[in-house]
């Protein structure tokens, strides 16, 4: 269990499997995110993972804000947040 957020420990997502060590576990997450950050780029809407706490934090230039514990569910929020359906296929 995490000690500063008092989530448990995330089992890992399916993208981190070749991930030997708790640290490429965490270059996998970051590397995700970065990802991710592009693919949300002009959306009006951001992400962010700290490695500290389980989940995608998925923020809006609002200030909206919520964290999420995979893509599958970033994809959701993501369309929350901006009122309407997003394709993340779409350039």
């Amino acid at each position: 269990m995490c000690s500063a957020c008092g989530y448990p420990a995330a089992p890992g997502h399916w993208t981190e499997a070749g991930a030997a060590t708790p640290h490429d576990r965490l270059r996998e997450r970051f590397r995700r995110v970065q990802v991710l950050q592009r693919v949300l780029k002009g959306t009006g809407v951001t992400a962010h993972d700290g490695g500290v706490i389980p989940g995608i934090q998925v923020m809006s230039l609002s200030g909206a804000q919520s964290i999420v514990p995979d893509l599958e569910a970033v994809w959701r929020e993501v369309e929350t947040l901006r009122g309407r359906p997003l394709d993340p296929l779409d350039p």
